[in-house]
This record gives C-alpha cells, structure tokens and sequence, in this order.
C-alpha cells in the first residue's frame, strides 16, 4: 500500500487573494500546511499540485526551496489536476488535502488511513464536521487511486470538476461514505473551525499565539478557551 499525499492550492483566491503566500507567524501559509502533513508517519509521499497559470509561478518557486514535489495542471478541472499529478507514482491510496487548512494534524491524518484500511468503504474523511465530532480543518479525505481514475473518466458537470470529490457526495447511492470521531476525545469541538477563507479567518489566527508546530490539544484550548 503506498498513500500519497496531494495537497490541492493555487494563488488566486476571490476572497482572499494570495492566500498561500501571506505570512503566519513569519511563514508562509502553505508552508504551515506542507510542513504539517510532512509530520505524518504513514503517507509515503506529498506532492502539491497547483495551477499553470504565471501567477502560481512565484507559489511553485517557494514550494520547490522546500524540497516537495509540485505538479503543474488545469486551474479550473482540479479533478484532472488532482488525477494527473498522481497518475505516474504507483499510489494505491490518495489523500486530498486543502491547502486553506495551515493547522492540518499529521496525527489525524495518520487516523484517517487507519480508519480506512480498518473499514470497508470508498472514501473516508475528517476534514469537516459532518457526521462527526471534528473541528473544521485538522483532517483530510481519503480514497483509492482506482476510485480517482473512476472518476476522473466517468465526471461530466464543471461543478464536480472545479470541487475535487464533491462528485462522491452528490451521489452518496453509489458510494460507501464513512466518517468518524477523533480517538482524543479532547478534540470534540465541531463547533470550532481552523480553515482559511477570508481575510477574517487569517486575522483571527494570525492573532492567536500558535506557532508551526502547535498540536490540536493546544489550538482546542486556545481556540476553546478551555483550561
């Protein structure tokens, strides 16, 4: 079973634009987001795939100083992207990360793919509260490599294309869809949200006295106010 990682960003952003490049705490967002995941004990790679477009060129340039792999393809058919920067390294798991989320845990990441070679199902997640105790934000999504090759031949609309996976949860019928709680009972906070969206999410991280490196026990209690 080889897992790879691919984390999904680009520069243009409507509501906040140049997102992965603005500093938090002195380094850049997708840095946060990159050296987090690399944290993970069990991916056996991480690739970012970000769009052709000249503005993502300075995007590319920062990531490759960090040592990971970039892969370069279509700004509106993520899904394609998605597929193609995987499709030559011999994964049999993909894990989709979004790169709005600075405060990914390599732990829950780790979880989500004990979860899912634990548990019979086509794709698994805990990235978002749905279904789930999870605050917004500290996990990711996974399926088979099989699964993405399905979808990359069988997808249609451009809305499916643009929003990688959402396909899998429009048509939940045809799909075995699992989620479930974090292990660490002290991260039951749903009501908490840790991504980046607009320029409010960005200031209200970048006011809050977390550094690269602070695990999830910690953002609860700052975030949750819990002693």
């Amino acid at each position: 079973m080889k897992t790879v990682a691919i984390i999904q960003a680009r520069i243009g952003s409507t509501r906040l634009p140049y997102k992965m490049m603005l500093s938090l705490h002195g380094k850049p967002i997708i840095e946060w987001v990159i050296k987090r995941v690399q944290k993970s004990t069990l991916l056996d790679d991480v690739i970012v795939a970000i769009p052709m477009s000249e503005e993502n060129d300075i995007l590319e340039h920062y990531i490759m100083k960090l040592g990971v792999k970039v892969f370069r393809g279509s700004e509106s058919n993520v899904l394609e992207r998605f597929y193609n920067s995987v499709k030559h390294e011999n994964a049999s798991h993909i894990i989709r990360v979004c790169a709005d989320n600075p405060l990914i845990d390599a732990h829950e990441i780790d979880n989500l793919i004990q979860f899912y070679a634990n548990n019979s199902c086509d794709y698994a997640y805990n990235h978002i509260p749905k279904d789930n105790l999870y605050p917004d934000g500290l996990g990711a999504e996974i399926i088979s490599f099989d699964l993405l090759t399905m979808l990359h031949k069988i997808v249609e609309s451009q809305h499916h294309k643009e929003h990688c996976l959402s396909y899998i949860h429009d048509n939940k019928e045809q799909f075995i869809i699992k989620t479930f709680d974090p292990p660490n009972h002290f991260l039951h906070h749903p009501e908490l949200r840790f991504d980046i969206d607009t320029f409010n999410d960005y200031y209200n991280l970048a006011m809050k006295n977390v550094d690269i490196n602070t695990s999830s026990d910690e953002l609860i209690k700052i975030f949750g106010d819990i002693k």
